[in-house]
């Protein structure tokens, strides 16, 4: 099977040279935030975080407003982003942890939309998260088309913002953490919850997302006279709630009624006695690092042959004691948060900029979901002989470029996690969604509730019963689009 794909990437290497020459393919930096929410950004509504670069940077190309991840969390979202396949056909369905440390792996077969560039004569370099497989499995990054790789393997290890370790390519490069900081930990013994020196110990000398962005730039800098594509998955703003006092600052002096999470019980993150202000600052800080990278796309002359995208794997975390989702409007008149299928866990921003591409200050509502980046960007490249086969993504770089194209057929989504779910987006209008399809103790209920999104973002009124002929179309590709995973079961979707 490896032999059979270097094959297929060698050949689509020959070809894929073709439609432009090396000078004229364009760079590609895909920046993928952490469970940031739909309303996390100004551009998208926010009134309380501050996102300047990112509000640029849609100014300065198109923002999306129906946009879905690959999936409700992490591992399987990144992998529909990276395969250009749907949850229903994908390899990673969800998250699961493997020893001795990373999640279930890619497979060699897998072909991703690094190695689909590389054939095209692209150097790749990720930074930051990858959780598709540790450094001695097929889905390690270094053997998915990534020349260079930067950051944590491992999604939990990701839960520390000053661990003692990243990984450097297949190497271990230390931090200055002694000791790290744990992700999960609660206060000491005897600690005062009201004094905020009680949480001092959750404050770490070397900020991994700082030395992750340094690499990040480096490989910018590095690769500016030949077509790069730097994926750069973020660890922000996930919890822990992590940030340096600097950057906490300007927050603290917004002065918000902030009272302390102090992880009573057990349950959760590290506490924190600012949580507001952490979560505030640690997308902001998000925001700066996005802007210090389109700085350095101008000042190195690339910006018109550069594609910056960004986007997030999932909706806002649903810990709402650490993240006050609520507080910040993080998905507005969206229903659900991470995990679920509703809309909140898995509409996410999305803003793409390529000047003299993209038209400036534009607003798209055409229904994308991640597995359309791989043929997209391959379209937009002029590569496209370098897809792999079998993708369920659809281009829309006729939508990027400011022509009309018509509205994607439908969208699939399954997820096996959060009491098990299914859902099909019809058109641009119809929505059709499962739940409770794997919740323990509960029997399956494979009744369909359907939503007019257009009329109702919020999912609040089940349409189901005035429209049988919808529900039946939707059942259909329910049943059409998915194949069974020894390694994720769906026993109600499997028939078992």
């Amino acid at each position: 099977m490896e032999g059979m794909k270097a094959a297929a990437l060698s050949l689509a290497a020959i070809l894929g040279f073709s439609p432009l020459a090396a000078a004229e393919k364009p760079n590609v930096i895909f920046i993928l935030a952490d469970d940031l929410g739909y309303r996390e950004l100004g551009c998208y509504g926010q009134e309380r975080i501050e996102t300047p670069r990112l509000d640029r940077l849609a100014a300065g190309g198109m923002r999306f407003t129906r946009a879905y991840s690959g999936n409700a969390v992490c591992a399987p979202s990144r992998c529909v982003l990276m395969t250009g396949r749907h949850p229903g056909h994908a390899t990673v369905r969800d998250n699961a942890s493997t020893e001795p440390e990373g999640q279930h792996p890619l497979f060699a077969s897998d072909v991703t939309l690094a190695e689909s560039l590389k054939a095209a004569g692209y150097v790749c370099g990720a930074f930051g998260k990858w959780g598709l497989g540790n450094v001695w499995s097929e889905g390690s990054p270094n053997r998915q088309g990534f020349d260079r790789f930067f950051g944590y393997n491992c999604q939990s290890h990701a839960h520390s913002h000053y661990p003692a370790t990243l990984w450097n390519d297949g190497e271990l490069f230390s931090l200055r953490n002694d000791p790290p900081v744990p992700g999960h930990e609660g206060l000491a013994p005897g600690a005062d919850p009201g004094d905020p020196r009680s949480y001092d110990r959750f404050k770490g000398r070397d900020y991994a997302p700082d030395r992750i962005h340094e690499q990040a730039l480096k490989f910018l800098r590095d690769h500016r006279d030949r077509p790069f594509f730097l994926y750069y998955p973020s660890i922000i703003p996930h919890v822990a709630l992590h940030i340096p006092d600097e950057e906490l600052a300007p927050y603290l002096e917004k002065k918000w009624n902030d009272p302390p999470f102090t992880r009573e019980g057990g349950k959760g993150y590290t506490p924190h006695f600012t949580p507001r202000a952490a979560y505030a600052a640690m997308v902001t800080k998000l925001d700066t690092q996005v802007g210090e990278l389109v700085d350095l796309v101008e000042e190195l002359g690339l910006s018109r042959r550069t594609l910056i995208v960004f986007s997030s794997d999932n909706g806002t975390t649903h810990l709402r004691d650490e993240v006050d989702a609520e507080f910040f409007n993080s998905v507005g008149e969206l229903r659900g948060l991470k995990g679920e299928l509703h809309e909140g866990g898995i509409r996410v921003p999305q803003i793409a900029r390529w000047p003299g591409t993209i038209p400036e200050g534009g607003t798209s509502d055409r229904v994308t979901g991640f597995e359309d980046w791989l043929p997209t960007i391959l379209d937009l490249a002029g590569v496209s002989a370098t897809a792999p086969e079998g993708l369920d993504g659809v281009s829309f770089a006729p939508t990027l470029r400011g022509e009309g194209q018509e509205p994607r057929s439908f969208l699939y989504r399954e997820y096996p996690g959060y009491g098990g779910q299914q859902s099909v987006w019809l058109g641009q209008r119809w929505k059709g969604i499962r739940t409770n399809l794997k919740k323990k103790g509960v029997k399956p209920d494979l009744t369909v509730r359907l939503y007019d999104l257009e009329a109702d973002p919020s999912e609040s009124g089940d349409l189901a019963a005035a429209h049988p002929d919808v529900v039946r179309e939707i059942e259909a590709l329910m049943k059409s689009q998915r194949v069974p995973s020894d390694a994720f079961p769906f026993p109600v979707l499997d028939g078992e």
